[in-house]
């Protein structure tokens, strides 16, 4: 039976959690995998990291990945991207919006900035299509092949904004066999998920795949502010997304065209006002998830709406293969919220909630128009000599409008400020990349990459919430621009036939940024591009004959005038600063082990350094707090900090059981993440210090097959312990704080057929 050749062994497919296979050779990957799995080991394991298909155990990149059974298990209680946070060495992800705008940070880079227009130093690739804007980034995962994380820089073949790292999705593609699966799920709050995917051949030449997802949960956050009270006012959501793919496959050419679409209604993060205690680092000890003291939570909305398509033509000449990839991507969004997360209770001598907000704050930001227009041509040699090369160009071209908004709560929410941005931004480059080997165990690559950068911005405010200047009508305009050659140098020495060392130097940088959300403020601030060098080294191992991987890696590096967010403070919006200079250091291991026949595990560790160094550099810090930093006339002074969201140690660890049980076969399968404490924003202080995190999750069930279907019944549970506690903050205002999700349990039906 077809679900049998996936044997006790076989769910190693799915227990490597942390490797990646290339969308162009699943086929022949599979026969491997077959292969090795009789021999009790594990399999090969192809990757793209560097545009083209190779051993991950010989290419000088520290990459790792998820698939099969680990997709399965940290998205199954409907989760965003965010499910990804702590599951990969060194990659965190949070997001203040909820399930849009999520913001990346590979060994400690990342950007906390909240706006529309915020670039980030982690890039997000998508089926080869660069997805600038974080609205963008927060595409539903569905129908996804593999995730691979690329961490220390990539800016020579990937380019755009990846002086931290990469995240790469690569979805199903469409093939001549007719397949496909459907799964629904049922859990905690009423949630219901489902996804499904059909495809297979039009023609000898022609087949297609089409995707869908559907994500439902209803509001289950009741608000208790008097005057204000209204059960289920937030916390649902209803998630569409689909994908439709048509592959042409002829002698020597392949052509892969791709449209997507997405649509999300529901409502944004929770803030909760006063929700950590004064002088410490704990939730109050009446928190309760599912309420909420707001005076504006019957007007908070979030509405995503993004569609885009993306056309990808391949030549294999006779010596050379031309690749061209054209993408387009749009998307709106309006997300309104009461962000100060509390009420004025100053009338209310009776009130027994969580304190009172100094002032109130309901606000929106919305994209009513972007679009991205990416196009990349590529030229590759297939050489059977000691040299080999790819050469290209790209072209970037982003049109985006911004809009923020202020409400008078007090006065039923009427609008009483609003400002408009507008900013475009063009780039373009050219790149090449030349591997050469110099004997059958050494072979060195070296990379370059030359990007121009320009973005012309403006800000109009035709009203604002303050009174004078600050509320006056006012119009700016800035321009910005900057060009960077990167370059990266790596080797790969083949100690023996299961152990290879590399090592790597790499360059990068980040754009000019520019931040104009004048409702509060008369300034728009500029950050100066940021540059990164990053030294690594490590060794790729295959042990115990086959039946462990060991991937070990330490690093370094510098970042000169890194780009900072000194995000609220005193008031609703951002300030954009540059450091001088950062560091950055620690160790990456990646493991993955078959226990026995019908046990696998993985573990992960990674240690992150990260310091600010620059004794100029001070922010305002609100009084209230118990700050840790040196104060000076006010400031907090931020030498020697590390970086926001950046926590020190990120662990995983997952178990895989699986045992032939009459006609089927029965699984198990658990998992622990963990990361250590990391800081809220770029001081340091007591109450925005949030706690190290371990989440628990476990997933069990049956499998069997009956002719061409396979069917699998399963129960999970994600964040076993109902672990609670502050993920985030709003720091201008009272103590707010918002909280990762509470424990999930749910139950799913899956069928897949052929």
């Amino acid at each position: 039976m077809k679900a049998m050749k996936r044997s006790t062994l076989a769910t190693l497919i799915n227990a490597t959690l942390f490797s990646a296979v290339a969308g162009t050779s699943i086929s022949a990957v599979a026969a491997e995998q077959e292969t090795t799995a009789k021999k009790n080991q594990l399999e090969v394991i192809q990757v793209t990291a560097r545009k083209r298909v190779e051993n991950a155990q010989e290419v000088p990149v520290a990459v790792s990945a998820l698939q099969g059974d680990s997709l399965d298990a940290y998205s199954s209680a409907g989760m965003d991207i965010r499910f990804m946070n702590a599951k990969i060495p060194s990659l965190s992800i949070e997001s203040s919006f909820g399930r849009s705008f999520p913001r990346f940070y590979v060994r400690g880079l990342g950007n906390t900035d909240f706006d529309l227009n915020a670039s980030q130093p982690v890039s997000l690739v998508v089926d080869e299509i660069v997805q600038e804007n974080a609205i963008l980034k927060g595409f539903p995962v569905f129908d996804v092949a593999r995730v691979e994380v690329l961490r220390g820089p990539q800016g020579t073949l990937f380019g755009r904004n990846t002086p931290a790292g990469l995240v790469k999705f690569d979805t199903v593609k469409p093939s001549q066999e007719f397949e496909g699966y459907g799964s629904v799920s049922y859990g905690s709050r009423g949630a219901v998920d489902f996804e499904g995917a059909v495809g297979g051949s039009l023609t000898d030449r022609l087949s297609t795949r089409v995707s869908v997802l559907w994500q439902d949960k209803d509001d289950y956050i009741d608000n208790r502010a008097p005057g204000f009270e209204q059960k289920d006012a937030l916390g649902g959501y209803t998630e569409q997304a689909a994908r439709i793919q048509f592959l042409y496959e002829g002698d020597d050419f392949t052509g892969l065209f791709n449209y997507h679409g997405r649509d999300l209604d529901g409502s944004p993060i929770p803030f909760r006002a006063n929700t950590i205690k004064p002088g410490t680092n704990e939730l109050v000890d009446d928190f309760e998830n599912d309420v909420v003291y707001h005076d504006a939570a019957s007007r908070a909305t979030q509405q995503v709406e993004s569609q885009g398509a993306s056309l990808k033509l391949e030549w294999d000449l006779a010596n050379h293969t031309v690749t061209s990839i054209s993408g387009w991507e749009s998307a709106e969004i309006y997300s309104r919220a009461d962000i100060d997360g509390g009420l004025d209770t100053s009338n209310l001598p009776n009130y027994t909630g969580p304190g009172s907000t100094p002032f109130s704050s309901e606000s929106a930001d919305g994209i009513p128009d972007q679009d991205q227009y990416t196009q990349e041509l590529r030229l590759s040699s297939n050489f059977a000599g000691d040299v080999n090369y790819q050469v290209g160009v790209f072209y970037f071209d982003e049109a985006l409008t911004i809009e923020n908004f202020s409400y008078d709560t007090a006065n039923n929410g009427v609008l009483n400020g609003f400002v408009s941005q507008q900013q475009d931004t063009k780039a373009w480059a050219v790149f090449g990349s030349v591997d050469y080997t110099i004997t059958d165990d050494l072979k060195v690559t070296a990379g370059l990459r030359y990007s121009d950068d320009e973005k012309e911005f403006s800000a109009n405010r035709t009203f604002g919430p303050l009174p004078g200047e600050a509320g006056a009508p006012l119009f700016i305009e800035r321009d910005v621009s900057d060009d960077h050659v990167s370059w990266d140098l790596s080797a790969n020495y083949k100690i023996n036939d299961d152990v290879n060392w590399y090592g790597r130097i790499a360059n990068s940088f980040r754009a000019p940024s520019l931040q104009g959300r004048i409702l509060f403020g008369s300034e728009v601030t500029v950050a100066d591009s940021e540059t990164v060098t990053s030294f690594e080294t490590g060794i790729k191992s295959d042990v115990l004959d086959g039946q462990g991987r060991v991937n070990a890696t330490v690093f370094y590096y510098t970042m000169d005038d890194q780009q900072l967010t000194a995000v609220g403070g005193g008031a609703n919006f951002n300030r954009l600063l540059n450091a001088d200079k950062t560091t950055g250091y620690g160790f990456e291991l990646d493991s993955e082990w078959v226990l026995s026949d019908e046990l696998n595990a993985t573990f992960n560790l990674s240690y992150n350094k990260t310091e600010l160094k620059d004794d100029t550099l001070s922010i305002a810090a609100p009084s209230r707090l118990e700050l840790l930093d040196p104060i000076i006339n006010g400031q907090a002074m931020l030498d020697g900090n590390s970086l926001p969201h950046a926590p020190e140690w990120i662990s995983n660890i997952t178990l895989r059981y699986t045992k032939e049980l009459a006609e089927g076969e029965f699984f198990t399968y658990a998992d622990v993440s963990y990361r250590s404490e990391i800081d809220f924003f770029l001081y340091e202080s007591v109450e925005f210090e949030g706690k190290p995190l371990t989440e628990v999750g476990l997933r069990a069930g049956y499998a069997w097959a009956q002719g061409d279907y396979e069917y699998e019944v399963s129960a999970f549970v994600r964040n076993l312990f109902d672990e609670q506690q502050a993920i985030g903050g709003v720091d201008f205002n009272n103590n707010t704080a918002m909280v990762n999700e509470e424990r999930y349990i749910g139950a799913e039906f899956k069928v897949n057929f052929f």
